[in-house]
């Protein structure tokens, strides 16, 4: 290509030059006008739309206080960032009208609410009246994501943002146009619900519009709708809200979300509605029993908090035969085998719990004595022996199915041992070792569990059981252990063993027989008269006041007779 002669080059670049210069004064003349259209008082309305259509014009003190915020900055504002300078600069630039401002002061908020380590003080809040309000979106998007922040991490109170009217604001969010202000609202409200004051307040007035979100595709904003809504539900009066506005086919149909988040809150706030029964006939109305297929699909999730709330579920929905019924024909067993196995301590938990409530009516009892069942509840006991919630249910399932026919499958299995390694344990928790010894005492009437127990039987054992049963601060305990040793007496390898205990065995007798239940009077005198039938222990009594002590009983029990024949032939007459 040809190259332009030095005067072409000239030519060209004068021509250049013109046209910025036209440009420019073109783009100023643009401006100009279009400052003095926008400063008209035709267009200085209050509406959030009017605002869009002109920029505000900076007032003087807002200049300044801009000028301060940004010199605060500049020298260090952040080594002190809630001083009574940088308050009321912060206040002006939020309650300014011109969103660039606004934008600064949410902006810093943004800022601190990821740095904070300390409380904010309270005086803040109220710049959160105009920011959360702009008409600016991103002035809100920013200003709701701080408010989160700040409410997430602690560094403001929950029930303080009620009491100081934020949360009208808050509820106006919940119904923006925008998906990230949507989001930011509902994780507000989520936080907020955890509080019961605050669930009170938020009341109805939340329920429609997070039921509405909670349709919403942007997973985020159903992620945190669901989220406050299974908070809300811990309120019994919200609750009743939800059903009647008609949140149970939505939380039904949320279980089967891809998203595991959304499908554990809609799992949790279910239970918690499912805790009242009164709302059962709704929830299983929907889609024939649809809940309840769904939840036993949960029980094979790989998210180990959705399948455990699927148990939790179940469990507060299994109150009734008919729906055990239901439950147990759906195949549930393999399912709550698994569970029973996992490596997760809630899961098992929550698997165990609700095979306990199944196990309580004896028209699941023949379904549950599956090897397995057994097998796995022996191994539960034998690992998780410190674990109340899982001890306790255990020996509560093993007691249940403890009938005559189903003995032998319960001493082939680690169930046995299992119970006696607990009962050994001195730290147990009072209410684990209540139901343990409850089991072991049913298991005790049966001669074949009795045979059983008797090759389990060492010192250690039945030291175990004679101090428990002289104990008083634990009553059931205490009656279950000499329930067990009454009924091993028969067999003379326990005779024996008792005899190194002979003592403490005469202090929980007499303990008994001064006992204000006839139950332990009649136990102990039960037990009194097996132990007379051996010369060391008759000897032992004889040369003690317990003898004494019993004729006092029988004198007393004679005197009750006449006293009871009595009234009896005075009541005939």
């Amino acid at each position: 290509m040809a190259q332009l002669c030095e005067k072409c080059v000239k030519l060209l670049q004068d021509f250049m030059s013109l046209v910025k210069r036209m440009s420019s004064s073109l783009i100023q003349n643009i401006k100009e006008y279009l400052i003095l259209i926008s400063e008209c008082s035709c267009l200085k309305r209050k509406t959030s739309e009017a605002r869009q259509l002109y920029k505000p014009v900076l007032q003087p003190h807002e200049k300044e206080m801009a000028r301060k915020f940004l010199q605060h900055i500049e020298t260090g504002f952040e080594m002190s960032p809630f001083g009574k300078d940088s308050l009321e600069a912060l206040r002006t630039l939020a309650f300014s009208e011109n969103p660039g401002l606004q934008q600064s002061a949410a902006l810093y908020y943004l800022h601190m609410s990821q740095h904070l380590s300390t409380h904010l003080p309270a005086e803040h809040l109220e710049s959160y009246y105009a920011l959360l309000q702009s008409s600016d979106m991103e002035v809100q998007q920013m200003s709701s994501l701080s408010l989160v922040n700040f409410l997430l991490e602690g560094n403001i109170n929950k029930e303080q943002i009620v009491q100081i009217g934020l949360l009208e604001p808050i509820l106006e969010l919940l119904e923006s146009g925008d998906s990230t202000v949507q989001c930011n609202s509902c994780a507000c409200i989520m936080t907020l619900a955890v509080s019961e004051s605050n669930r009170e307040a938020i009341g109805s007035a939340g329920v429609i519009p997070l039921l509405t979100l909670a349709n919403s595709y942007d997973p985020r904003v159903q992620q945190n709708a669901v989220g406050a809504i299974f908070n809300l539900t811990r309120s019994e009066r919200i609750q009743q809200v939800l059903c009647r506005e008609g949140a149970l086919p939505i939380l039904i149909l949320m279980l089967e979300s891809p998203d595991s988040e959304v499908q554990y809150y809609s799992c949790a706030a279910l239970s918690n509605v499912a805790a009242n029964s009164q709302h059962h006939e709704a929830m299983l109305r929907v889609g024939d029993k649809f809940l309840l297929r769904t939840l036993i699909s949960l029980l094979s999730s790989s998210v180990d908090k959705v399948s455990s709330q699927a148990c939790v579920c179940l469990r507060n929905l299994a109150t009734s035969v008919n729906i055990q019924a239901d439950i147990i024909a759906m195949d549930i067993l393999p399912k709550l085998l698994s569970l029973l196995a996992s490596s997760n301590s809630d899961v098992q938990q929550a698997s165990v719990s609700l095979l306990w409530i199944l196990s309580q009516h004896p028209a699941n009892q023949d379904a549950l004595m599956h090897g397995e069942v057994l097998q796995n509840l022996g191994m539960l006991l034998l690992t998780h022996q410190t674990d109340p919630g899982i001890v306790g249910h255990a020996a509560c399932i093993i007691k249940n199915l403890s009938l005559c026919k189903n003995i032998q499958g319960i001493i082939e299995s680690p169930c046995v041992e299992g119970l006696l390694q607990a009962i050994l344990l001195t730290e147990i928790q009072e209410e684990s070792l209540h139901y343990v010894t409850c089991s072991l005492g049913e298991l005790a009437k049966h001669e074949g569990a009795t045979l059983h127990l008797l090759e389990w039987m060492n010192e250690p054992l039945i030291k175990r059981l004679v101090r428990l049963a002289g104990q008083r601060e634990h009553t059931e305990p205490s009656f279950q252990a000499a329930f067990i040793v009454r009924h091993m007496i028969r067999h003379d390898k326990v005779m024996s063993l008792l005899k190194c205990h002979m003592e403490e065995v005469q202090h929980y007798l007499m303990n008994f027989l001064n006992h204000q239940e006839i139950r332990f009077q009649q136990l102990g005198i039960s037990t009194l008269g097996k132990l007379l039938e051996d010369p060391e222990f008759s000897f032992a009594f004889s040369q003690s006041q317990f003898m004494e002590h019993l004729e006092q009983v029988r004198q007393q029990t004679e005197e009750t007779q006449e006293l009871l024949k009595m009234a009896t032939s005075h009541k005939g007459s």
